[in-house]
């Protein structure tokens, strides 16, 4: 083989970096590739955690994110910040996760450039483009804009060819997801420390971890708070809930839920911790897609706050239930869950259906096979 072919791996937020991570790892541990690495910053001390958990080696950090920034405005800055990086680093493939606003103009950014797009977890859709906003426009777009398709799941795969996508530029690999939690899972120094230790250990009863921070769940917030503290009052019941760092989830949030007694508010949780806490929990109520995929994974039953998911698997598959954003319905189907052991039971039992943690490994050979052979760097 003559020079080592060149991956480019563009993402900035914590959930593309979780996923990207086992990737990387797994590229870079090949001599057959050359790893170019360009974090935007989308999620500025969450991402960090993140590339220091899994030691994600940083070639270009853009560092993009300002204040009350809008969708537009960061949209144009990475398409030409990004565009530098590539112009410079003439890379064979652009690697792009999931359905960011650093997704899409990653792919973007590439295809002004004439550099073929691997885009990790294609052909999630709900067909409504307002749920989740932006983010079902973004990986549809980036769905026309890409030339390898990683699709996770065997619907996935049938959402692109629904989409005219061809049949040989899709693989199903499972979930990357899977595979970084897979190896934090098995870390045999896993537990949890510091202030998610301390909170653990004044539960007492069923615990209940949740996480927040949908842009579409931003007008329910506050009642998505309410139902919180409502569950957190039931006898035997604590929740243990990471607070985005978002100032629009922290004002609604935190006015009412941060002196409620059997509500353990938490700063974000490094990977390893959160995944610790998931491991910890007994239910887990979140409007996280990471979430509905790594949970099924640890055995651990699922209620969503959102009204559509892009991850119906998990809900055919009995883990994941979707209960909406409303007050009363997110107490009900939780109540439901705490006081019914036989479908709390029925729900940990369920089978995973995104992959068995060795995902990594099939995108490394499909890339190598794809960019070496016949379809060639600049396919």
């Amino acid at each position: 083989m003559g020079k080592p072919i060149r991956i480019c791996f563009v993402f900035g937020t914590r959930p593309e970096a979780i996923k990207v991570a086992p990737v990387i790892a797994n590229l870079g541990a090949c001599k057959a590739f050359e790893v170019i690495t360009v974090l935007t910053g989308q999620h500025r001390e969450m991402l960090d955690q993140v590339v220091d958990v899994f030691g994600i080696p940083v070639t270009h950090d853009l560092d993009v994110m300002q204040p009350e920034q809008t969708l537009s405005g960061l949209t144009s800055v990475l398409c030409e910040r990004v565009g530098e990086v590539l112009r410079r680093e003439s890379p064979d493939c652009v690697v792009v996760q999931g359905d960011t606003t650093s997704c899409f103009v990653g792919g973007l950014a590439a295809f002004y450039h004439g550099i073929p797009v691997a885009h990790l977890e294609a052909g999630l859709r709900t067909n409504d483009v307002r749920q989740p906003f932006p983010e079902e426009m973004n990986r549809r777009l980036v769905g026309r804009l890409a030339t390898v398709h990683f699709a996770p799941t065997e619907s996935a795969r049938e959402n692109l060819l629904r989409e005219n996508v061809a049949d040989n530029r899709i693989w199903v690999v499972g979930n990357s997801g899977i595979d970084a939690l897979r190896i934090v899972s098995e870390r045999p120094n896993l537990e949890p420390e510091g202030p998610l230790a301390d909170a653990l250990s004044q539960c007492a009863g069923t615990v209940i971890a949740v996480t927040s921070h949908r842009r579409e769940n931003m007008p329910f917030m506050s009642g998505i708070a309410e139902a919180i503290r409502e569950l957190a009052e039931i006898e035997k019941v604590d929740v243990v809930f990471p607070v985005h760092l978002s100032p629009k989830v922290r004002g609604a949030v935190l006015p009412i839920l941060e002196r409620v007694a059997r509500c353990h508010l938490l700063e974000p949780l490094a990977y390893d911790q959160f995944v610790a806490m998931m491991k910890r929990s007994d239910i887990l109520l979140t409007d996280s897609g990471g979430v509905q995929e790594e949970a099924p994974y640890l055995g651990k039953p699922v209620l969503v706050i959102r009204r559509k998911t892009e991850r119906p698997e998990a809900v055919d598959a009995g883990t994941v239930r979707l209960v909406g954003e409303n007050r009363t319905s997110i107490v009900s189907a939780t109540r439901e869950l705490i006081h019914d052991a036989e479908l709390r039971a029925r729900m940990s039992r369920a089978i995973n259906p995104y992959g068995d943690g060795h995902t990594s490994e099939r995108v490394a050979r499909i890339l190598l096979e794809y960019l070496d052979g016949e379809g060639g760097a600049g396919a």
